[in-house]
């Protein structure tokens, strides 16, 4: 049973949001860091595979059951689309594109999630209201990556724009297939057996893009190291610990308003502390992401017969 607002003291609440915007909005910008120096790939696998064993260790620890063999299977099947596709093209696309954009384009995950979900869950019904946060997204994505449209700064590259959009879809199938598998019934087994495929399947892919070829791990500078412990840490250990935290003591609704401040979150550290520009054409495509987002999280879903989940999937918003 949750606790109640009596017996738990506001402080801790105010703090757990606090990490898992500011964590998960500042990851972004901790990921650009990473892939200066270290392979996305390699890195990503590094991050994952790291962040998966010592949240599957504790857990072990704590007494719990290790996933069977179909949990296992179910894993390294999310493995692929969400920590292969999304991630791994999210850090291979950080080279590409700045950190604040790269967070505003994941934004759109809700957008292709709601799609997913009128397709195959039948969670979702496309109404008008759906259908024109669906465009306003779509459209600040044109702004964001148009080079017809005179709105000052560079458009960002479109092979990175391209992958982050591929991302997105692979995480959005992943969620909807989350919700299908089997998988173990503790979430911090769950995650941590998922992150251990994710690294497994990111380490496989990197040897398979020959990643490893030139690469010299002592040439790597203590602030990349700094930024993939920061990525385990922080971005993977102690903000989805918050996150588990929330959404057993705040309503779904509230906890999924990472979603659209995460963005915010990581185009002012861009700004600030990685020298990233922000310009109208920025300002703008943000603005149209971030409206979509709002109203998708914001719609209603209908109550089926059988009711799904309410609340969103692990790490959603994170990077």
């Amino acid at each position: 049973m949750a606790e109640t607002a009596v017996h738990r003291p506001a402080w801790k609440t105010l703090l757990a949001f606090a990490i898992i915007y500011f964590v998960w909005g500042s990851t972004y910008l901790a990921i650009r860091v990473g892939v200066r120096e270290v392979p996305p790939f390699l890195l990503a696998g590094i991050r994952f595979f790291l962040a998966g064993l010592i949240l599957y260790a504790w857990t072990i620890a704590r007494g719990e059951r290790s996933p069977n063999l179909r949990q296992w299977m179910s894993a390294f099947l999310l493995a692929i689309l969400i920590f292969v596709l999304d991630y791994g093209l999210l850090f291979w696309a950080e080279r590409r594109v700045p950190s604040g954009l790269a967070a505003v384009m994941m934004a759109m995950i809700p957008a292709f999630l709601a799609f997913f979900e009128i397709l195959i869950l039948r969670t979702q019904t496309l109404t008008v209201r759906l259908a024109g946060a669906l465009l306003i997204g779509l459209g600040g994505v044109y702004v964001l990556v148009s080079r017809s449209i005179n709105l000052g700064g560079a458009p960002i590259d479109k092979m990175g724009a391209a992958a982050l959009i591929v991302a997105s879809l692979g995480w959005s199938i992943g969620s909807v297939l989350t919700r299908k598998l089997p998988l173990p019934p503790s979430k911090v087994m769950s995650s941590g057996s998922q992150m251990l495929a994710g690294g497994v399947c990111l380490g496989i892919t990197s040897v398979a893009l020959g990643e490893y070829h030139g690469f010299r791990p002592q040439d790597v500078s203590r602030g990349a190291w700094l930024a993939l412990a920061y990525l385990i840490f922080a971005g993977s250990i102690l903000a989805y610990t918050a996150y588990l935290w929330l959404i057993h003591h705040e309503s779904p609704t509230k906890v999924g308003t990472y979603a659209y401040v995460n963005p915010v979150v990581a185009v002012l550290f861009g700004y600030f502390l990685g020298g990233e520009t922000i310009g109208s054409r920025t300002i703008l495509g943000t603005l149209f992401i971030l409206v979509s987002v709002v109203v998708i999280t914001t719609t209603r879903k209908k109550s089926p017969k059988k009711a799904l989940p309410a609340e969103p999937a692990p790490e959603a918003a994170e990077s």
